[in-house]
């Protein structure tokens, strides 16, 4: 039997390190404590210059006030700091740091030395701490300002070191930590070095456009537009700063930048606010860029409620997150902006073919196929004429339509489930003229009413019995359709015009026929790009302006994109010239995604391939050509949809990881209906 253990407390060495795990979690971590620490101190200038991406090397040079030979002594104890005196001022921090624990925290996981100068007067001191152990204050000739070399980061902690990711990976933390608090102090002329070569650098002469141009290029900085708001009543004093046309976009949300105070926040509802401000102009998978600054009253916002302060949390949150929401969307509508084409998923009929290459599917209705209003009125399948109804309104104009023009003609099919209810009506199959009825239910099949609140119709004859399935050639097919993966069933119809209802063995299923459609394309799109990347010359090379980010990336990533088809060569520092794309589907890719191939490849781990970034956009592709949500399909388009789903090595899931099916056995049906009362086989449960 094992003794008791002992409860006994930490010597002073092993208290630091863990501290020190709280706050440094990689080199990036480093950067944003020196970072803050220079603009608490009055810089009108900071220079960041890391080696092999922060691990090896860090230094941070600022112009501000400095320290005395005591204050640099002290500066490095824990706990010590200048920024506040007592608990009362944590109700209101105005500074970007408060704990006074990063140097310390620093010095206990490194080598780092400090050289400082005060501004006015005073001589230049140095000192170093390795492993936490602090050594004398020496003279130092230096200019004012302060300068901190951090060497070796984790040398003590191999655990830690251990599971850093890649140079790159670390460099690119570093790179969005600096951009942001260049784009929060536009006043301040930041420069940010990598292995001796410069990455960007602003002009701090307080213009935020012109800082956006320095980090993210002038096609970036030209798109953006600026926000300006005062709301009343609200908790938020003021929402200032810019965002890009909806057109500019990126697959991340590491340019959707929003700092509450002047602090560098990621705040989830700040950023959500953001894209609800857009409506439905972005597609699910693209951000725009933004510049976002929300200034709240101190004492309504607590900053210390994470080891980074990363995080906030505000007193009244829904009230600022719709403030914010509303300064971004009235700016956007006082410039009249309005995509051009419409977002990935709902694009517009003309522009979306289901599947191509694929078996021939009829869909109609919904937003992915487009009839006039002459071929909308009658279709006829053997004998049966099946009625049609157009339905046009105007788009809501924070959805995306700020013309206020009517949105496309939208056509509704009616199924053979529709028409035989209908034959009351008439018995040759035709649908019943205005004079059979009232005007009420002129144009309907079997005297449906159209919904008031809405713009479905719903036909008025109750739930009318299953009949055939038909093939695309009008044939009767088989009721139950037989699978190898997926479960036999007889579909029943659709729901919502997104989702195939149908019958199997064990109860009923959902289908998601946008995520089904978009395994279906993956696993084609993944077959074609199997073994050596099919590519197209393009006739002529296109140019590629790139942030400061994807400018570092693009070098270090060059080789990986020729693998994946993308051939191009570097201008100058911050633009590239394409010469080839990838071919999927027989048709080119946007050289424009390129810059998305950088962001997957930042985004790896040490042990990222080549193929999982081919593969993560070969996901994010199969979203182009997939049937959407809101789109009525025939029911020998459905049969044709399963059929290819069944041929799919994981037809359960989508690319993306989202399901594709849904089951509901008979016991589920059963228990919510409560069948198990007395009389419907057995008594109730106690």
């Amino acid at each position: 039997m094992s003794e008791t253990p002992t409860i006994h407390a930490l010597d002073d060495a092993t208290v630091r390190r863990i501290a020190a795990g709280e706050v440094v979690e990689r080199p990036a971590s480093v950067v944003k404590e020196l970072l803050e620490n220079s603009l608490d101190a009055d810089a009108s200038r900071v220079t960041v210059a890391v080696e092999g991406g922060g691990v090896e090397g860090i230094r941070v040079r600022d112009d501000g006030v400095g320290m005395t030979d005591a204050d640099l002594e002290r500066a490095v104890e824990e706990h010590t700091t200048s920024k506040i005196s007592g608990g009362d001022d944590l109700e209101a921090v105005g500074t970007l740091g408060f704990r006074g624990e990063a140097l310390h925290t620093i010095g206990a996981v490194s080598r780092l030395t400090i050289r400082s100068r005060p501004r006015v007067g005073g001589r230049g001191h140095e000192l170093v701490v390795e492993g936490g152990d602090a050594g004398d204050v020496t003279p130092s000739g230096c200019p004012p300002g302060t300068v901190v070399e951090v060497e070796d980061l984790f040398y003590n902690t191999p655990a830690r070191k251990k599971f850093l990711k890649t140079e790159t990976t670390e460099f690119d933390h570093v790179n969005r930590v600096v951009t942001q608090y260049a784009l929060a102090n536009p006043d301040v002329a930041t420069t940010l070095e990598h292995d001796g070569r410069e990455v960007f650098s602003t002009e701090g002469n307080g213009d935020l456009e012109s800082t956006i141009l320095a980090v993210y290029g002038r096609e970036v900085a030209s798109a953006m537009v600026d926000v300006d708001a005062t709301p009343e009543p609200s908790p938020v004093d003021a929402v200032s700063g810019l965002v890009s046309h909806p057109e500019t976009t990126r697959a991340g949300r590491e340019y959707l930048s929003t700092f509450v105070n002047g602090r560098y926040v990621t705040a989830g509802p700040l950023r959500e606010a953001v894209l609800d401000a857009y409506g439905g102009q972005l597609a699910a998978d693209r951000y725009p860029f933004a510049v976002l600054f929300v200034e709240v009253p101190p004492d309504a916002v607590d900053v210390n409620v994470h080891p980074r302060k990363m995080e906030v949390r505000f007193d009244e949150e829904s009230a600022v997150a719709d403030a914010v929401t509303e300064a971004v969307r009235e700016a956007l509508l006082d410039h009249g902006l309005v995509r051009s084409s419409a977002p990935r998923g709902r694009s517009a009929p003309a522009e979306t073919e289901i599947s191509p290459e694929s078996p021939e599917r009829e869909a109609a209705g919904g937003e992915a196929a487009e009839t006039s209003a002459a071929d909308a009125d009658t279709a006829t399948t053997d004998g049966a004429t099946v009625g049609s109804e157009e339905m046009t309104g105007e788009r809501d104009v924070e959805g995306g339509d700020a013309t206020g023009t009517g949105t496309p003609t939208r056509t509704r099919t009616w199924t053979l489930n529709e028409v035989t209810e209908s034959s009351a009506a008439g018995t040759d199959g035709t649908e019943p003229s205005p004079a059979d009825g009232d005007a009420e239910t002129a144009g309907t099949v079997g005297g449906a009413k159209p919904d008031p609140d809405g713009d479905r119709d719903w036909t008025a004859g109750g739930v009318a019995a299953p009949t055939d399935q038909r093939t695309l050639d009008g044939e009767t097919a088989t009721p139950d359709e037989t699978f190898d993966r997926l479960p036999a069933m007889r579909v029943l119809g659709q729901y919502d015009e997104t989702y195939v209802v149908a019958e199997t063995p064990d109860g009923l299923v959902l289908v998601d026929q946008h995520a089904a459609d978009e395994r279906i394309n993956y696993e084609r799109l993944r077959a074609e790009m199997s073994g050596e990347t099919p590519t197209q010359a393009l006739a002529e090379p296109v140019e590629l302006e790139l942030t400061a980010r994807e400018g570092e990336l693009f070098g270090r990533f060059r080789d990986a994109l020729a693998e994946l088809g993308f051939h191009a060569d570097r201008i100058d520092d911050r633009t590239v010239e394409v010469r080839t794309v990838p071919t999927v589907f027989d048709a080119a890719l946007d050289p424009s995604l390129l810059r998305d191939a950088l962001t997957g490849f930042a985004a790896g781990d040490a042990g990222e391939t080549v193929d999982a970034v081919a593969d993560s956009l070969l996901a994010d592709l199969a979203c182009y050509p997939s049937i959407t949500g809101n789109t009525s399909l025939t029911e020998g388009s459905v049969v044709d949809l399963l059929d290819a789903l069944d041929d799919c090595e994981n037809p359960f899931a989508c690319p993306h990881g989202r399901p594709v099916v849904v089951a509901f056995d008979r016991d589920e049906i059963a228990d919510r209906f409560e069948r198990d009362y007395p009389g419907h086989g057995g008594r109730r449960a106690e």
